[in-house]
């Protein structure tokens, strides 16, 4: 019946040897990773969002978050009102800004 079920034999446990320090390392690393593909980058990208939104100004052309580009014609403290066509402005929260694009980029298209 060895054949149908295996026997299973008990071996001795060898003794640990260096465990504690290859765990701390081991969760350090991960850590280390942790911060370099997913903290550090995002926290680049809300930088520079940051940035963006602090220095617009009358006469950028922008693109938002939801796809409409316009000329922003006022700024205030959380708002920008921005020309998307000639007569039609629209209010909207600085952080829908998604871009600053090149001056004349709306006449070209």
């Amino acid at each position: 019946m060895d054949f149908l079920f295996a026997t299973a034999h008990a071996q001795q446990a060898a003794a640990p040897q260096n465990s504690a320090m290859f765990n701390l390392l081991f969760i350090g690393g991960m850590f280390l990773l942790f911060y370099l593909i997913l903290w550090r980058p995002q926290a680049k990208r809300a930088k520079e969002h940051r940035e963006l939104v602090g220095s617009l100004g009358k006469g950028d052309e922008v693109l938002t978050s939801g796809g409409i580009l316009g000329k922003v014609t006022k700024v205030s403290d959380d708002y920008v009102t921005v020309e998307v066509a000639e007569g039609v402005e629209l209010n909207l929260q600085k952080s829908a800004v998604a871009a600053a694009l090149p001056k004349g980029t709306i006449k070209s298209i």
